[in-house]
């Protein structure tokens, strides 16, 4: 058995040399005066050596705990020379994979199921809010610490929002981790540590004779006529104003003029992304009249782009999220009404005007119109229920809406700003 005094006078000499302790530990030394702990074992049949560690760096118990540690997988049918090599193999796979390489090769396998819009979404926020912080850190080297420090500081701008969308993207990029091998543990679960999101107001008329008003307003003042159609079409087939905003003269030709029902891609609803792939929850949405005539308006002026509803400075681009909400603010409707109020305006007075009826099943029927998620197998996979119902439920509400108002065409002449 060694002691630390031998080890610490071992001198070198012309040629190498063992100082043996036991089970199969010794100390080498070499001409050059370097000095490391090994080991000799036998696997599978063979003799086998092992580098410890070098000496005085690893002291003698450090040694005898290697060489312990070492016996110990052999025990257990490990090759430890193996083991080191597929350890330091980890190790720099561990290194050379950064928040930044596994990030884009987890957004390089998501955006083929993904929207252009919304995988571009994605991309900006990793590199915005996520890669600076963390771009060439490994991923195991993340901690929940540093998740929630950065998720704070996005948070602390005011965007509270963008945080928790942050930290879903990092949820969802350490899974991925995770699921390739990388040992590590999710660092995302810190959502305790941010403020929760407040949902966002939007203010909507629900009397009939104030929204006529309104409507009267807002279509006679100063506005691009894109901008008027928009508003009027927006409140009449009461969809989410952004799938309004980007609606494609594509969509709108498949529309069949003796039965005109416009289909809105699963992609471009408020799903879920798996649900975003699957036609069975595109979303029907039968056309009144008048709102054919916007349509048919609005061939006249935009037809030749790409968007029903471009934008005034490039045609290539679709209105702006905004376009519509200004006109509403700049003509004294600011906190009275939105574009998305639409939505609430015909939710409530059309389940008003059922109740007076005596219509109760058409509460179902307004939910199916506004895209609300049914439970159940016959709303998943029927996208036409109800139909015979919504499409005069749409009329319904378009002959309410526009009493005594101007046809669409007369949305084409007025004066613009």
């Amino acid at each position: 058995m060694l002691t630390d005094l031998a080890c610490r006078k071992a001198a070198p000499a012309a040629e190498d040399y063992r100082l043996a302790d036991g089970l199969g530990l010794y100390l080498l030394v070499m001409p050059s005066g370097h000095r490391s702990w090994r080991m000799g074992y036998w696997f599978a049949g063979k003799k086998k050596r092992i580098v410890l560690g070098a000496y005085p760096e690893m002291g003698l118990q450090a040694a005898r705990e290697a060489r312990d540690a070492v016996r110990a997988q052999v025990a257990a049918g490990v090759d430890p020379a193996v083991a080191r090599k597929q350890a330091k193999a980890r190790k720099l796979l561990e290194v050379q994979a950064t928040f930044r390489v596994i990030g884009d090769a987890w957004l390089g396998e998501r955006r083929a199921a993904w929207s252009g819009s919304y995988a571009s979404t994605v991309e900006r926020m990793l590199k915005n809010h996520l890669y600076p912080a963390w771009g060439s850190v490994p991923i195991t080297a993340i901690t929940k610490p540093m998740v929630a420090e950065r998720l704070r500081a996005i948070e602390a701008t005011g965007a509270i929002e963008t945080a928790h969308r942050a930290r879903q993207k990092v949820r969802e990029i350490f899974d991925y981790a995770e699921a390739l091998g990388y040992d590590l543990r999710n660092p995302s679960r810190v959502e305790a540590a941010l403020k929760p999101v407040v949902q966002k107001q939007r203010p909507s008329i629900t009397n009939l004779q104030q929204l006529r008003a309104m409507l009267w307003a807002i279509e006679k003042a100063p506005a691009h006529p894109v901008t008027r159609l928009a508003s009027r079409f927006i409140a009449l087939t009461a969809v989410r104003p952004g799938v309004a905003q980007t609606l494609t003269w594509t969509e709108i030709d498949a529309v069949s003029a003796m039965d005109p029902i416009w289909t809105i891609p699963a992609e471009r609803m408020k799903l879920s992304q798996e649900r975003k792939q699957m036609p069975a929850f595109d979303h029907l949405v039968p056309l009144a009249h008048q709102t054919i005539e916007i349509l048919d308006c609005l061939r006249v002026l935009t037809g030749h782009t790409p968007y029903v509803f471009p934008s005034v400075r490039s045609a290539r681009r679709p209105i702006s999220d905004s376009t519509v909400s200004k006109l509403y603010r700049d003509n004294g409707y600011r906190g009275l009404h939105v574009p998305h109020g639409w939505r609430s305006s015909f939710s409530t007075i059309m389940n008003e005007r059922a109740m007076l009826a005596d219509r109760p099943g058409d509460r179902v029927v307004i939910d199916v119109m506004l895209a609300h998620v049914q439970e159940g197998v016959e709303p998943i996979y029927n996208r036409a229920l109800y139909m015979p119902r919504r499409r005069e439920l749409a009329q319904e509400w378009a002959d309410l809406l526009l009493e005594g108002l101007p046809s669409a065409s007369h949305l084409l002449t007025g004066r613009r700003k």
